[in-house]
């Protein structure tokens, strides 16, 4: 039994079954045990890969599609360029070499990136070189201006609440303990009337999620693009109104029990891109990944990048550049969504 398990099971104990959302919060972000306070989960010696840690060529194609747009509106200065979630800060490095010869882009940018866990400030700054950048706590903490943002991974990892469908009502999915081990049950049943109506005609037994986390981030983001300009590039797997129990547990590149371990795997759920699109309150583009990036240019990139390599290093770029975009690997179940103001024209990569 890990420890935060043990301090799981105390509090169910003395406080009776959590959320799934207050599960999460724990596993995630517990101040002596969380697993972003305590690991290092990114690339092939942690415990999953992200899409910048495949190939450079992600970072920079949505570099090149911020740059771009922030020149089509006017190329403001100064502006914020920020991320939320930056990992080990791959995406964020690869993005600012490959607008650094966009004149002007550097000059005006302040860079800012959302980042929870001290560990991976640290990975971070390391990545960033000699960058200056600033790190927040809060999304609130983003300097009030025009704002042009990427989130990869992000909104995956934030706490959701999981409601299931009764004959009475929706019961949310509570943990509990039985024998002193950690089980999921369910409450008592909600009304219909006090759920979201948009699954009010959905058959006995649907599962859905909800994820109130997201908000805070999102409409700082949104409010600042409202009002002076910019855009947010979120990339995610999840669908339009996702729904279904997509929680899940990963260590070690596999899949395990998300009440196993506690601390020691990285828990994350589908994104619902509509409910992102609600709360943002802007215009918005939604593709798949592969389609977005092919747009953007990817396989031009990955043939001039080729003409350079051979043997094993040729192969690994060819599959790099498959994985992010064949169906089958990345390309369809990872979304891009772009949200950007009602005066702007549509970002590259969604014509």
């Amino acid at each position: 039994m890990t420890p935060l398990a043990q301090v799981l099971l105390r509090r169910i104990q003395q406080e009776g079954p959590i959320p799934v959302a207050a599960y999460m919060a724990e596993c995630l972000l517990h101040p002596s045990y969380g697993y972003y306070i305590t690991k290092q989960p990114f690339g092939g010696a942690g415990d999953f890969i992200t899409a910048p840690e495949i190939t450079q060529m992600y970072g920079e194609l949505l570099g090149l599609a911020l740059a771009q747009s922030w020149i089509d509106q006017g190329a403001p200065s100064p502006f914020t360029l920020a991320e939320f979630g930056p990992g080990r800060g791959t995406l964020m490095a690869d993005i600012l070499r490959a607008t650094r010869g966009v004149p002007g882009f550097h000059a005006a940018m302040t860079l800012v990136l959302l980042e929870a866990s001290p560990n991976l400030r640290a990975v971070q700054k390391a990545a960033l070189g000699a960058v200056a950048a600033q790190w927040i706590d809060h999304p609130e903490d983003l300097p009030d201006g025009p704002l042009f943002l990427v989130a990869n991974e992000f909104f995956d990892a934030l706490p959701i609440h999981q409601f299931v469908r009764g004959q009475t009502g929706w019961h949310e999915r509570l943990i509990g303990q039985n024998d002193g081990a950690l089980c999921f049950g369910l409450s008592a049943a909600l009304p219909f009337d006090a759920f979201d109506p948009r699954f009010a005609g959905d058959p006995l037994g649907t599962v859905v999620e909800l994820c109130p986390a997201a908000d805070a981030p999102l409409q700082a983001a949104a409010r600042r693009i409202k009002a002076h300009g910019g855009l947010a590039l979120i990339a995610d797997y999840g669908g339009w109104r996702s729904k279904g129990d997509t929680l899940q547990a990963v260590a070690a590149h596999k899949f395990t029990d998300p009440l196993a371990a506690p601390g020691e795997a990285d828990l994350t759920a589908h994104v619902d891109f509509e409910a992102l699109v609600r709360t943002a309150g802007l215009p918005y583009a939604y593709a798949p990944q592969g389609t977005v990036l092919r747009t953007l240019g990817l396989d031009q990139r990955t043939e001039a990048l080729a003409k350079r390599l051979s043997g094993p290093a040729l192969t690994a770029h060819l599959a790099a550049a498959r994985r992010l975009t064949d169906p089958g690997e990345m390309g369809e179940v990872f979304k891009i969504l772009a949200l950007y103001p009602q005066t702007t024209p549509q970002p590259p990569g969604f014509a």
